[in-house]
């Protein structure tokens, strides 16, 4: 079976290593450590795993966060991928840093990225995996927040939180969305208030 796994964030080398691009950032460390490589394709870098029988497309879209929608319509349509087995990676401010959160469908949470999406596919019946980055910034700064660099007291727990959500896409390939929320929604044994 085939699946559709994007990573959304922005292109350019001023946005490597920036919160907003945690999905490019998890499909990164996904492919150096399967060994393979991204081409450039249209609308986005395509690399391609085989997990358990299955392939994986990976798709960093090249059409900037607020229009990844268009990369994530070409591609389901090129590889006739059905819905059920897209899956989006995301940042999402509403999580402490490193806080993984799956869902089947849902509201865009004011996720320009994830809202575009639903409006090029004209559903919200799609997965999508959010990986909390955390909201302490100042009134105003949201912007230079989500496009900024990790800090060195964030930064383990990125590096740790990445290959989580490999393995929650794993999760989710092999047995399935509604098993695989449950195990990656799971609360960590800390009691963080959330």
């Amino acid at each position: 079976m085939n699946y559709l796994i994007v990573g959304l964030g922005n292109i350019g080398y001023e946005y490597i290593g920036t919160r907003h691009n945690i999905g490019f950032s998890t499909l990164d460390v996904w492919a150096q450590t399967s060994n393979v490589s991204f081409t450039t394709q249209r609308y986005g870098d395509v690399a391609e795993i085989r997990y358990r029988g299955h392939v994986l497309t990976l798709l960093k879209p090249s059409t900037y966060m607020n229009l990844s929608g268009k990369a994530v319509n070409y591609w389901v349509q090129k590889l006739k991928i059905p819905l059920e087995n897209l899956l989006v990676i995301s940042d999402d401010m509403a999580l402490p840093p490193g806080m993984l959160r799956m869902r089947k469908r849902g509201s865009a949470g004011g996720h320009n990225g994830l809202q575009n999406i639903t409006d090029m596919l004209g559903t919200d019946q799609w997965c999508r995996l959010r990986i909390g980055i955390g909201s302490h910034f100042g009134f105003g700064s949201q912007v230079d927040f989500v496009l900024g660099k990790w800090t060195p007291e964030e930064k383990p727990e990125i590096d740790e939180a990445l290959p989580r959500a490999i393995k929650a896409v794993e999760t989710f390939v092999s047995v399935g969305p509604d098993r695989a929320m449950n195990v990656v929604n799971t609360k960590p044994k800390q009691a963080d208030g959330n």
